[in-house]
């Protein structure tokens, strides 16, 4: 890694249980050896190529079996979970991307427990994006909105792995990968 880069790099590997086994400089580079859990390596890469701008490289390979390290940090925001079934709406994603960053855009199936979508929150956010606009009569100059999507996060299976809980499910199928509450019913989720 770039050497203005190692701090960072070190600080989320120890954050996922990972201890520093080398480090050698050459230049203005870092070449760095860690001994990190597998499964703290879940959705790690973006991070590192994000903290690294793009300048990393990063190699894994299996050093054997350790006991357990202890649990992991979960993620800091909690998930948008979807009330109803039915089409998303751009009339409704567009009322909700300012809270939440969403998995889905409009036009697609969805169902009530299935997570559309990250919250800027660590609690669940209940969301309906199925909801229409309600079309009446009435016509005011400068009333309508444009609505103006943003393009939404398209998440692989890594990632995907990396951000559910305990209560959450990942399906795989061979077209979509949807991420969903273990406990489908909103009114069971609570109990």
């Amino acid at each position: 890694v770039p050497e203005t880069a190692a701090g960072s790099v070190m600080e989320k590997l120890a954050q996922r249980k990972g201890r520093m086994d080398s480090m050698e400089h050459h230049g203005d580079r870092v070449q760095m050896r860690f001994l990190v859990p597998s499964r703290g390596l879940f959705g790690y890469r973006g991070e590192f190529l994000t903290d690294t701008r793009g300048e990393g490289i990063l190699y894994r390979s299996v050093e054997g079996f350790e006991p357990y390290a202890g649990d992991l940090p979960g993620r800091g925001v909690g998930p948008a979970g979807c009330t109803d079934q039915g089409k998303t709406t751009p009339f409704s994603v567009f009322r909700i991307q300012e809270r939440a960053t969403l998995f889905v855009p409009p036009g697609v199936d969805v169902y009530e427990g299935q997570i559309v979508g990250e919250a800027r929150r660590v609690n669940d956010l209940n969301v309906n994006l199925t909801r229409a606009k309600k079309l009446d009569n009435m016509r005011a100059s400068g009333r309508d909105e444009n609505v103006i999507i943003t393009p939404h996060k398209k998440m692989t299976i890594e990632e995907s792995l990396a951000w559910i809980e305990d209560d959450e499910l990942l399906e795989v199928t061979p077209k979509e990968l949807r991420l969903r509450k273990r406990v489908l019913a909103k009114s069971l989720r609570k109990r």
